[in-house]
Parts: structure tokens; C-alpha cells; sequence
């Protein structure tokens, strides 16, 4: 029989000491195997903006200033590896430490998790998508720490939490969609109601689009890039293809043509037709023309969902598909500065990991479907415990995961698992949660 929670609580003393030891031992071993930070091209685009001093919104201008504010502490990728997995393991502590004083061993198994390859692999690579991920992992168990255990200190929790919040929606736009799901728990986080969700909902993503106005292009002044282009510049490609008839703005050669509705779609990138023969004519054309960042792509993106809907939802089903199911790119292993080389190729530890990755990779641990499956059957385990922080934690967490997810269906214009991300930390945490014994009177 499972210790009760008062034996957890009296317990609670001794644990602390030896779970702060495995936090403390798995912030080494991250530092062990990464440092100083595997970067990625996207990476390298946000640090050579600091240099440039030039913000754009095709990448976050947060995360450029925010790395240009950081950067003097250790000149380089370190400087955002060390942000990132502070976040993350702190994250993980609080949860660890919260968890602990209902069930020890649950409290362990969410360090071992936090270890595990779905999550341990990505924690190292200097993509925003993780640095989002871990902000609202962080922001969400700062909350839950102190939900019941310090009233005194929940406030300044929540007010962090908040700013966290809006860090992972000035990372990520499409996040507006999933904030105010977790906003809600932030602010209500010992119980869930569906009545005063269903009412905050809507201002509060309404909210979110306005945060990105102010501080992009008000606060920052970034340079309007128009990444929400490449949605259309996609969407068209696929259109053409599944109605068998161009609905660029634009015209083509017969070749051309011909090779856009037979041979250029792949329900997997926007990039095939920017960056990657033959197709790259796409991009160069409507580039060319001056077609790309003006009216004319949302006015052609419109007509053609108008006219062929059928060819738009098989497109956008096809991709989400793949997203969702397909052994698309994980962990990255590239040199970016030495392409012809694997980053780290000489460290025995990093190279340890590649290959269980790589061993792992074939396997439902590493598709975003895996986890979208299991936030929602978090939430639901989560629904019968709504009145509790618990519950609360879980519906609020998981069911942000989820929304988030699900909005790449829509806009998304490439399959790496490392959109779903946030799905994986927080089905390890809201899991570990609805997991813990209810307190006894």
C-alpha cells in the first residue's frame, strides 16, 4: 500500500535533502552533456541580430533582446543554454518539491522523468521552442508550489508566472490560442471552473494579440518580416496541388506548372518551396515580383479556400497528419557553423545520447500525436478533479498543451517535433500531478 499523504508530509524533512541532491545532480548532467549549448540556424539568425542590432518578427525580437540582456554572462550560446535549462530544472524542482509532500516516490519519478529522452534530448538545442516550453512549465509549477502551502507567497508566484505567460506568447504568436487556458489557472489555480473559462477566454486571447502589437512593434519597433506569409505561400502550394490548378497570384512556364502541381508539394514544410530545388522558383518569383509581404498573398490565400475548401482541408489534414504521426526531425545533431560535422562529434556523453535517441526515434516516444493524446487523457483524468489544485494544475497545464498543438492544423508550415514540446513537459507534469493522493482531513 502507497504511503498516505500525512506520512508523505511527516516524511517531507528528510526527502527534501535527497531530492534536492537528484535536481542538483541532474543540473549537472545537463551541463555535462550540452554545454555550452548545441546551436541551431534559427539560433544563429536570433544572435547575429544582436550584433546587427536589428530586430525583425520572422524570429521573436523578445528572444533577441532578452539573449542581447543575458549574452555578457557567458558570451555566445551558453548564455541562453544556461537560461533555458535554469528554467527547465527549476520548473521541474518546484514541481518535485510540491509533488514530495504528498508522495515521495512520485516526487523522484518526476526527476527521472524530466531525464527522460523525449525531454532530456531537446533541453540542450537553443530553439525558442524550448525556451517556450520551459517558460510555461516554469510558470505553471510556480504557481502550483504555492497554491495551498504559502498563501503569503502565492501572489509574487502568480505575478512571475504572468510575465512567464507573456514571454512564451511573445516567443510563439500562435501561443494566443493557449494562453488564456493557463492564464486561467495561473489566476484561479485551486480549481477549475468551465463557466468562468468559457467567459475569460476570449478577452484574454484578445489580450495576448495585443501584448505582441505593443511590444513588437511599439516597444521594439521590430521590422514587419510578414512570417505569417509563409502560411499562405504553403496553404497555396498545397491548394494547387490537391485541385490540381495554380492559385498563386502569379504566373508560370508550362515546366514551372507543371512541376508546382505535381512534383513541388509535400505535406511537411513551406520550406520546399524557399529554400530547396526545384521549387525554389516559389519563393524567388513572388519575392520578385513584390508579391510576398503585400495584400495580394491574403487576398489570393482567401480566394482560394473560397473556391476549392475541399483542396484546402485535405491539405491542411495532410500535413497535420504527418506533424502528428510522422518520424519527422527531433533532436538536432548539426554542426551550424561546420556543416559537413555533427555538433559535439568528440563528447562520449553527447554521442551517448544521440544514439539512444536515435534507437528511441522510430518509436511513438517521439511523435507529437503521442503526446497530444496524452495531455487530453490527462485533462479528462484531470475533469474529475477540477475543484482541486491538483486538477486544476492539470486541466490548466495539459489542456494549454493541447490547444497549442492543435493550432499548428491551421498554421502550421513545418512537422518538427519540437512544436510539440510543450505537449511533452506538460504531460509529464500535469500526469505526475493527477497522479498524487488526494490530502486527507
Amino acid at each position: 500500500m502507497p504511503p498516505s499523504p500525512d506520512t508523505a508530509q511527516a516524511n517531507f524533512p528528510r526527502t527534501r535533502i535527497f531530492l534536492l541532491a537528484a535536481i542538483v545532480a541532474g543540473f549537472g548532467l545537463t551541463l555535462f552533456v550540452f554545454y555550452p549549448g548545441v546551436m541551431t540556424y534559427d539560433a544563429r539568425y536570433v544572435y547575429e541580430d544582436i550584433a546587427k542590432h536589428s530586430l525583425g518578427d520572422w524570429q521573436s525580437p523578445v528572444m533577441t533582446v532578452l539573449w542581447s540582456l543575458i549574452d555578457p554572462l557567458a558570451p555566445g550560446p551558453a548564455s541562453m543554454f544556461l537560461f533555458i535549462v535554469t528554467l527547465y530544472w527549476l520548473a521541474f524542482g518546484l514541481l518535485a518539491f510540491a509533488i514530495a509532500r504528498r508522495c515521495a516516490w512520485l516526487a523522484f519519478a518526476m526527476v527521472l522523468l524530466a531525464l527522460s529522452p523525449p525531454a532530456f534530448v531537446f533541453i540542450g538545442t537553443i530553439w525558442r521552442d524550448v525556451l517556450f516550453a520551459s517558460a510555461w512549465l516554469l510558470a505553471a509549477a510556480l504557481v502550483f508550489a504555492f497554491a495551498e502551502n504559502n498563501k503569503k507567497l502565492r501572489v509574487p508566484a502568480q505575478a512571475l508566472a504572468f510575465a512567464l505567460l507573456a514571454l512564451g506568447v511573445l516567443l510563439r504568436p500562435n501561443a494566443i490560442i493557449a494562453a488564456p487556458l493557463l492564464g486561467i489557472y495561473i489566476a484561479w489555480p485551486t480549481q477549475f471552473s468551465w463557466k468562468r473559462a468559457a467567459i475569460v477566454f476570449v478577452p484574454a486571447a484578445i489580450a495576448c494579440y495585443a501584448l505582441i502589437q505593443v511590444v513588437y512593434y511599439g516597444a521594439l519597433g521590430a521590422t514587419r518580416q510578414n512570417p505569417l506569409h509563409s502560411v499562405f505561400v504553403f496553404d497555396l502550394g498545397g491548394i494547387s496541388y490537391f485541385a490540381q490548378e495554380n492559385q498563386y497570384p502569379v504566373s508560370w512556364s508550362t515546366p514551372e506548372n507543371a512541376l508546382l502541381l505535381d512534383g513541388c508539394y509535400k505535406p511537411t514544410e513551406w520550406d520546399l518551396y524557399w529554400r530547396y530545388e526545384p521549387c525554389l522558383f516559389v519563393m524567388k518569383k513572388l519575392e520578385g515580383e513584390k508579391i510576398f509581404g503585400t495584400p495580394a498573398m491574403p487576398d489570393a490565400w482567401k480566394r482560394a479556400v473560397a473556391k476549392h475548401p475541399a483542396a484546402y482541408l485535405q491539405h491542411r489534414a495532410s500535413f497535420t497528419w504527418n506533424f502528428l504521426t510522422g518520424a519527422n526531425l527531433t533532436m538536432w545533431t548539426d554542426d551550424v557553423y561546420v556543416p559537413e560535422k555533427k555538433a559535439f562529434a568528440d563528447r562520449t556523453a553527447f554521442n551517448a545520447l544521440r544514439a539512444i535517441h536515435d534507437t528511441l526515434k522510430p518509436t511513438p516516444l517521439f511523435r507529437a500525436g503521442t503526446w497530444l493524446i496524452i495531455c487530453i487523457a490527462v485533462c479528462a483524468l484531470g475533469w474529475r478533479r477540477r475543484e482541486t489544485p491538483a486538477g486544476a494544475f492539470a486541466i490548466g497545464i495539459c489542456g494549454s498543451a493541447a490547444l497549442y498543438v492543435l493550432t499548428f492544423a491551421a498554421v502550421g508550415v513545418a512537422s518538427d517535433f519540437r512544436y510539440a514540446y510543450f505537449a511533452v513537459l506538460a504531460a509529464i507534469a500535469g500526469a505526475a500531478a493527477i497522479m498524487t493522493p488526494r490530502r486527507l482531513p
